[in-house]
C-alpha cells in the first residue's frame, strides 16, 4: 500500500503511512499471522502480548461471538519473548514498523522482556497493563500507581525508543495516564477490553472456561471514544485509540476524540482483512467531502 500523504502520521516519532494498525492478539503471534496482516495494508505491526515463557493459555471455548462485539478469554496464550526476533525479522522484510506488546508480573519482567524486545529490533513496545481475564497479569500488575510507575522506570532505563502504554478503562484512568506520562511512557493506547460473562441459560453456567473474558468490538466503543476524549483533553498526549472500530466511522470518531493512531482488533473477525482498506477509503472520502487536507488536523479537533 502506497504512502498517503493525506493520511500519514507520526505516532511517538514512528512515521506511519496511514493511522490504522492491528490490535495486540489479532495474529501478530506466528510468521503467517505477520504476513496476513502486511497482506490487509496495516501501517504497523503490533505482536501479540509476550511473556517470557510461552503460554498455552486457556482451554476451549474461549471466544463467545455476541451480537454486539466479542468475549474472550484467551488467557495470553503466546510462543514466548524468545520469538520476538523472528517476528521482529518478518515486519521489517515489508519496511513496516513493529510495536512488541509485552505482558510481566512485575517490574522485574516487564525489564527482561523491554531488554529481549529492543535488542531484537522492535520499533516500539506496547506494555500490557489492562488484560482483564489472566491473573497474576495486566490489570493484577497495574494493580496500584506505585507499581504502575515501577514498571514505567524499569522499562524506559533501558531504552530511549517509545514505549506505549495499553489501559482499560476504569474510574482512575486519568490518575493511571498521568503517572505514567509523567514517569516517561511516550503513548497511551486507549482502552483493552473490559470485563464480561456470557452465561448458557440451559447449563446454567459460563460459557468461557475461565468463566469471565474480555468484552471489545461496538459494545465497548463509546467508552473508548469517552476515555480517549477525557485523556487527551487533560494530557494531549499521543494516543493509540482502540474499541469497536469496526468502520471509517467509528475509526474517525477515535481520532477526532484525541487518537493519532486507531487499533483494530474485532473488526477483523467480523469484516476480515479487506477491513483496512474500507476504513481508509471511508476517512479519505471524508477528507475529500470536508476539505481535510491532513490527519493532523482533524486529531482532537472535537476536543478542541
Amino acid at each position: 500500500m502506497r504512502k498517503d500523504s493525506k493520511l500519514s502520521v507520526s505516532v511517538t516519532g514512528i512515521e506511519l503511512r496511514h493511522p490504522v494498525m492491528n490490535a495486540s492478539g489479532i495474529l501478530g503471534d506466528s510468521v503467517e499471522g505477520v504476513r496476513r496482516l502486511i497482506g490487509s495494508g496495516v501501517s504497523a505491526v503490533v505482536t501479540k502480548t509476550l511473556t517470557l515463557e510461552p503460554r498455552e493459555g486457556y482451554l476451549p471455548p474461549i471466544l463467545v461471538p455476541l451480537e454486539y462485539g466479542l468475549l474472550n478469554a484467551v488467557g495470553l496464550a503466546n510462543p514466548g519473548i524468545d520469538y520476538v526476533e523472528t517476528l521482529v525479522r518478518e515486519a521489517h522484510s515489508s519496511g513496516l514498523p513493529i510495536v512488541v506488546s509485552i505482558g510481566g508480573r512485575d517490574p522485574d519482567e516487564f525489564h527482561v522482556l523491554a531488554v529481549k524486545a529492543f535488542e531484537s529490533g522492535a520499533d516500539a513496545l506496547e506494555l500490557n497493563l489492562s488484560c482483564p481475564h489472566t491473573p497474576g497479569y495486566g490489570v493484577d500488575t497495574a494493580s496500584t500507581l506505585s507499581t504502575l510507575k515501577a514498571v514505567a522506570d524499569s522499562v524506559k532505563s533501558v531504552t530511549t525508543k517509545p514505549v506505549w502504554a495499553k489501559l482499560g478503562y476504569n474510574r482512575s484512568i486519568l490518575d493511571e495516564a498521568g503517572a505514567l506520562l509523567e514517569k516517561g511512557i511516550d503513548a497511551l493506547v486507549l482502552i483493552n477490553t473490559i470485563p464480561g460473562m456470557a452465561i448458557d441459560v440451559y447449563a446454567k453456567k459460563p460459557i468461557l472456561t475461565n468463566r469471565y473474558g474480555g468484552l471489545s468490538g461496538p459494545a465497548i466503543h463509546p467508552v473508548a471514544v469517552y476515555t480517549v476524549y477525557t485523556v487527551y483533553r487533560e494530557y494531549r498526549a499521543h494516543i493509540v485509540g482502540a474499541g469497536g472500530a469496526l468502520d471509517w466511522v467509528s475509526a474517525l470518531e477515535l481520532i477526532l476524540a484525541g487518537a493519532r493512531a486507531v487499533q483494530v482488533g474485532t473488526g477483523f473477525y467480523v469484516k476480515g482483512l479487506r477491513i483496512i482498506e474500507e476504513i481508509l477509503d471511508g476517512i479519505r472520502e471524508y477528507m475529500d467531502k470536508t476539505g481535510a487536507k491532513s490527519l493532523e488536523e482533524l486529531i482532537g479537533s472535537a476536543v478542541d
